[in-house]
């Protein structure tokens, strides 16, 4: 009987009968799971990223990055078996991506995923018709979720990654997370007259390793993602170190604070940097940030008919928030729960929201107010009722908390990918 398991060892043993075998028998990516043992582990999660890494791009050039470490990780697990000769390895598994969101089959571009969070800039850009060729995130839980709907694992801590480890690509996408820099450094050089180098000032943080990686890589575009108050973070020292040093690597910017809620109901502000590389657009991309739409959009329509009564606030909690939004009031401060029109759009939702729910609550006849559910929060980020939500609920309240309004990033993509494919020179893999 001729098995997956039968069909992997012919891969090992003999490429070309695994080959000629697999042209006849359909793989599942889920199979192949099961037999090769893919699921997120602190202790090999870099290593079956570049497995899944390079299953992803066994035929394009990228695949040269993640091969040797492919072949080292088969090698280990399957150590029974004879070496893989070098030659036999370009033969690929035939995978049938029974995935949520399968790789792009005929991508018009590349791009990379840092603080990839859970996909939702990737899913945007892969709506568009671009190729993943790298993914990075440092939370386990996170990369659960992204492995689920998008057969990838994302590779570890960013900070541990050189440059050399990273594809070549066309788009940089990064959400991350906004940390102070000190100016004085900057200052004092400048009153000495010295060329200062805005990227040494970003030494020690997130940014940097965005700022090293666009330097080393030249993408003709990159699109940063960040909460509204990196505008004014730090007195607006941070935010004019991170314009500045984007502007010294070479890119023309453009940035807007850009509102979730005319894509969904809830009302998120996220300030969107784009980056066009001078060298190739020469200051004349026609890229401009697309038009809100004027549609209205309310709560009640992501909500579910039925809810487990488990979602409902108890006694205790609902009213603790009561007194502790009383409190805050007579204080002058606007600290309190939200309860949401159903007719409206919710506050924003953070990662926070495992812990009472308060900022969104859902209003119950009779009953106390309850907190959205998982499936509930990933809708109002606009996310699919087919994506895959493999982890516990707080772990989900999490990740959807601080991951972003995808339909809005896909809006913000559709206009830098016409720009792009007017140039004639993407990377498509």
């Amino acid at each position: 009987m001729l098995t997956v398991e039968n069909l992997l060892l012919f891969y090992f043993r003999d490429s070309i009968i695994f080959y000629d075998l697999a042209i006849i028998m359909s793989v599942n990516y889920s199979d192949i799971r099961i037999k090769l043992k893919i699921e997120v582990n602190k202790a090999t999660d870099n290593d079956l990223a570049q497995l899944t890494h390079y299953f992803q791009n066994h035929k394009n050039g990228v695949s040269k990055y993640f091969e040797p470490q492919a072949k080292n990780y088969l090698e280990v697990l399957h150590n029974k078996l004879n070496i893989i000769e070098e030659t036999g390895f370009q033969y690929y598994l035939p995978i049938n991506w029974d995935i949520p969101f399968p790789p792009t089959a005929k991508p018009k571009f590349s791009f990379i995923d840092l603080f990839a969070g859970i996909g939702g800039i990737r899913m945007a850009y892969q709506n568009l018709g671009g190729k993943c060729v790298f993914t990075s995130e440092w939370d386990t839980y996170s990369k659960k979720t992204y492995e689920a709907n998008f057969g990838e694992i994302p590779f570890g801590d960013i900070t541990k990654i050189s440059t050399e480890e990273i594809p070549d690509h066309d788009i940089l996408l990064a959400g991350f997370p906004c940390q102070p820099f000190s100016i004085a450094g900057v200052s004092k050089k400048n009153a000495l007259g010295r060329a200062h180098g805005f990227l040494d000032e970003t030494q020690g943080t997130l940014f940097f390793d965005v700022a090293r990686i666009i330097e080393a890589k030249q993408p003709s575009v990159f699109m940063l993602e960040n909460v509204k108050n990196l505008v004014s973070h730090d007195k607006h020292k941070t935010f004019y170190i991170i314009t500045e040093t984007l502007k010294e690597l070479g890119y023309t910017l453009h940035y807007k604070i850009l509102d979730g809620k005319h894509f969904v109901p809830q009302h998120r502000e996220r300030i969107i940097i784009v980056g066009f590389r001078n060298s190739t657009f020469k200051g004349k991309e026609t890229f401009e940030f697309p038009e809100m739409s004027n549609t209205k959009y309310a709560i009640k329509d992501i909500l579910d008919a039925e809810v487990d009564k488990k979602y409902t606030l108890t006694d205790h909690l609902w009213r603790y928030l009561q007194e502790y939004a009383i409190k805050h009031k007579a204080k002058g401060n606007g600290f309190g729960f939200g309860m949401t029109d159903l007719n409206g759009i919710s506050r924003t939702m953070s990662a926070r929201y495992y812990k009472d729910g308060a900022e969104i609550l859902i209003p119950q006849e009779g009953e106390n107010p309850r907190r959205l559910t998982p499936r509930e929060c990933a809708r109002l980020q606009g996310f699919p009722d087919t994506f895959i939500i493999p982890v516990s609920d707080n772990q989900a309240y999490k990740q959807f908390g601080n991951s972003v309004v995808t339909p809005l990033i896909q809006a913000v993509g559709k206009n830098i990918v016409k720009a792009l494919l007017e140039i004639d020179e993407p990377k498509a893999t």
